[in-house]
């Protein structure tokens, strides 16, 4: 088969992470896949410095006319994000090229219910990342696959976490680690709350908060300043290598109101790491019933009541983690993943023979 992956996105985050995987995996099942991307994002140069041909654009009249021009060459087109199956539904119907769109988002999409369905229905194939992200399509009548989002273990690099412990003054802190983008949907401000309750009952905690800044960030920053937290929460921003900070956390913890499915929660589980999270999406999915501890969004209280749990609680925190760590080795693999799109396209292709 020959396939064109297209993401668009500037950053490197989860959908840019699983469109590599993906890529990856199809080269190595022996399949033509290749890539459109925006010119200059992390996800081109990344899958260029790993032999994948890519084709880089500027944006979505650069995509429309690569398209227009090398379309057809390919089996089947497949768009990783929104914005990607935003601008496929304008041209399937003039060059006929089969499309499989992955939807990765759990919150409600932009516009009304007749342009979502319109656009979603251009799709041959509408795949979602969780039952959470599958639900608003099937609640417009849609037929929907699932096939969740890998991940793959990643050791963490033993002189990086030397240089962590040092940098950040690591010892004899109870460390408690969260990856998210400091954006609203994220929500650090609760888990900033909740940490101002844990250094209550445990005074030498301090969460280390690896992510980008988003529209967020000042009022994330202002808390932590009001609450007195500067040595108890540290921004680190964008952080390539996770894993060294896994590789010190006691705890990993996700305050998100919305999560289709939560790869960062997922690292942390192949890590070992006892997980705190939101009972939203995707982590209701990956945690219930006995592999973390799930509470409801926004609610800072309760939060802070897991993680001290889980502090306090070592031995039977770190049997949860053990259990997690199976479950997700085996649910969310990258061979397990590619193999179900394989199929997925394949049944696609002769269905259309």
């Amino acid at each position: 088969m020959r396939v064109l992956q297209i993401n668009l996105e500037r950053g490197w985050r989860g959908g840019e992470r699983q469109t590599l995987l993906t890529l990856q995996g199809l080269r190595a099942a022996g399949h033509e896949a290749e890539l459109l991307a925006r010119s200059g994002g992390a996800l081109g140069e990344r899958a260029a410095a790993s032999g994948i041909p890519v084709h880089a654009c500027q944006g979505a009249l650069g995509m429309s006319r690569f398209l227009l021009g090398a379309g057809r060459r390919y089996d089947l087109w497949h768009a990783q994000t929104a914005q990607a199956m935003s601008i496929l539904a304008a041209w399937r119907p003039l060059l006929g090229v089969p499309v499989v769109f992955t939807r990765r988002t759990a919150f409600a999409a932009r516009g009304g219910d007749r342009r979502r369905r319109w656009k979603w229905s251009r799709a041959d194939v509408l795949v979602a990342i969780s039952q959470a992200a599958a639900q608003a399509p099937r609640d417009l009548g849609l037929p929907v696959y699932v096939i969740p989002s890998a991940v793959e273990p990643v050791p963490p690099d033993p002189a990086r976490v030397e240089t962590l412990r040092a940098t950040f003054s690591l010892e004899g802190r109870r460390v408690v680690v969260t990856a998210a983008a400091l954006s609203p949907e994220k929500d650090p401000r609760t888990l900033i709350e909740a940490v101002a309750r844990v250094r209550e009952s445990v005074p030498d905690v301090l969460c280390v908060h690896c992510g980008a800044d988003g529209a967020a960030a000042a009022s994330a920053r202002e808390r932590v300043v009001a609450l007195g937290l500067r040595d108890h929460y540290r921004f680190v921003g964008f952080q390539p290598h996770v894993a060294d900070f896994l590789a010190v956390a006691e705890l990993y913890v996700s305050s998100s109101r919305h999560e289709a499915l939560g790869t960062s929660v997922l690292d942390a589980c192949l890590a070992r790491v006892p997980v705190v999270a939101t009972d939203v999406g995707g982590h209701r999915e990956t945690l219930a019933p006995d592999r973390g501890l799930l509470v409801p969004a926004g609610d800072a209280a309760a939060l802070a009541r897991k993680m001290l749990w889980v502090l306090t609680h070592r031995d039977v925190a770190q049997a949860m983690a053990q259990r997690a760590q199976a479950y997700v080795a085996d649910a969310y693999s990258v061979p397990a993943m590619v193999a179900s799109y394989q199929e997925l396209y394949a049944a696609l292709l002769r269905g259309r023979r």
